[in-house]
């Protein structure tokens, strides 16, 4: 009786550690590299600021910066660029907008991520995006 009555226990565990495996997302950060430089990078030295290299900052700044969402001194979010829309408005001018177009923005800002700690002054592999 006892093992009819905790059948049920462990099936909803087992359920619950599936659906949070399934949740779990690791990270590439080299799908990120790609997308920070075809992108992200570009972008900067056209404009003003000029190229912005993941060395640049520590890991924490990174995280930081990326928690406040905030790109442009305020005035724009990090996730807008990373965002379905805006790879579609400049896909075909950029071939990782359009390589990575249908990826979920919340994969690709997780590469993105990855790729700027590993890549960060105090990271695995201090990078640069010359």
């Amino acid at each position: 009786m006892k093992l009819s009555k905790s059948l049920p226990v462990v099936a909803l565990l087992a359920l619950m550690g599936a659906s949070f495996s399934a949740q779990a997302y690791d990270a590439d950060w080299k799908r990120g590299r790609v997308y920070y430089r075809s992108v992200c990078t570009s972008c900067h030295v056209a404009s003003p600021i000029g190229s912005i290299n993941p060395s640049t900052k520590t890991k924490a700044e990174w995280t930081a910066y990326l928690l406040t969402d905030k790109h442009a001194k305020g005035k724009d979010t990090v996730s807008k660029y990373i965002s379905k829309a805006y790879r579609a408005s400049i896909k075909s001018s950029n071939k990782a907008a359009e390589k990575f177009a249908d990826t979920p923005d919340k994969e690709l800002f997780e590469d993105i991520k990855a790729f700027l700690i590993k890549g960060a002054k105090d990271g695995d592999a201090p990078a640069s995006c010359s």
